[in-house]
């Protein structure tokens, strides 16, 4: 096994960091423990109430960091991230996730981390690095003025994943993060297995490099090439989105603003933006991209989210994406997905609990 000396995790604008939405169940369950609905949570972040549930397919991570404090005020909890990362599971990193548990060992688990960290969440990057006979995990945060909970919660799911994979206690890491800590502190001591050090220069845990070759017990390793394919494909997806021209995305965003209205036409949107159609035709070809499919995008996106909303009938959905007649959205989402919008809403919220 080689692991690199260093990693220089990906800039990404603010505007398109994400969370998934499997990385916000445990935000949600250690709410709901204390009491604290998600439409609590979804109104004191300053999100619509129904935003939440069903859990949507990603999140922006301005709001879940609003959707962390918010859970610790509610839930009056000083140690809420800690409490939050007690509930990381399997399915909380989705693809990545499954990956992890193919992995012959510790080692591979955080160089597996640090290629795929980023299908489940934006909110920060890790890197490894080897130094003598031991080694130092750093997660660095793309949110170095977010409270404690943020790296709390990412540090606990790690102690609490890597127990699971390891089918035991792991020996105690020497944790150190950039905080102060809270007045009680024996809440770390208890997650941790040892008192961590705060206010230091970087969130970091060190430990004895010798884990790095321990063994999952439980690891298939022979689903590791087809769910690593799998991952990376997801991962050029992604990083495809992120390359995507600004004039794709201010387009999209024009026709999101104007669709429940109706307006969602080229010469629309092109006057909104301030060009001319064909300047914006011109624009989108140059970018890969053409009006219809951008709009088809939007269209496409905004059903999937509209169909998880129970309250809303197949009519209203049809409306708020601009169409006429509710038979002309079935047929355009059935080009789009394969399926009947009605059985997709049905399976989506079977799945979704």
């Amino acid at each position: 096994m080689t692991l690199p000396c260093s990693f220089a995790p990906p800039t990404l604008g603010p505007v398109q960091r994400r969370v998934t939405g499997s990385y916000l169940q445990p935000l949600f369950e250690a709410a709901l423990a204390r009491g604290v609905t998600p439409q609590a949570l979804a109104r004191a972040a300053g999100l619509p109430e129904n935003a939440l549930k069903p859990l949507p397919e990603s999140l922006a991570a301005n709001d879940y960091l609003r959707l962390l404090d918010a859970g610790a005020e509610l839930a009056q909890d000083a140690h809420f991230g800690l409490h939050v990362g007690e509930q990381v599971r399997l399915g909380t990193y989705s693809v990545y996730g499954l990956v992890l548990l193919a992995c012959r060992d510790i080692g591979q688990v955080f160089e597996q981390t640090m290629r795929y960290e980023a299908l489940a969440h934006d909110l920060g990057r890790s890197q490894l690095s080897l130094q003598g006979g031991h080694a130092e995990y750093e997660w660095i945060s793309h949110y170095p003025q977010a409270s404690r909970h943020l790296a709390d919660s990412v540090f606990a799911g790690i102690q609490t994943f890597g127990r699971w994979l390891a089918g035991g206690q792991l020996p105690p890491a020497q944790v150190a993060f950039t905080h102060a800590g809270s007045a009680d502190t024996s809440e770390y001591a208890r997650v941790f297995g040892a008192m961590p050090d705060f206010r230091a220069s970087s969130n970091t845990a060190r430990f004895d490099a010798a884990l790095l070759a321990l063994p999952l017990p439980n690891a298939d390793i022979t689903l590791y090439p087809v769910l690593q394919q799998h991952a990376e494909r997801l991962l050029g997806q992604r990083k495809a989105e992120q390359a995507r021209p600004a004039i794709v995305d201010a387009v999209r965003a024009a026709i999101v603003r104007n669709l429940a209205q109706d307006r969602a036409r080229l010469s629309g949107i092109a006057d909104e933006l301030g060009l001319a159609p064909r300047t914006l035709q011109r624009r989108l070809a140059d970018a890969g991209a053409s009006f219809q499919q951008v709009l088809d995008g939007a269209r496409y996106a905004l059903a999937r989210d509209y169909l998880r909303q129970p309250g809303l009938s197949l009519l209203d959905v049809a409306f708020l994406l601009g169409y006429q007649e509710q038979s002309a959205f079935t047929h355009a989402f059935k080009e789009w997905s394969g399926a009947n919008p009605g059985a997709w809403r049905e399976d989506a919220l079977r799945r979704a609990g």
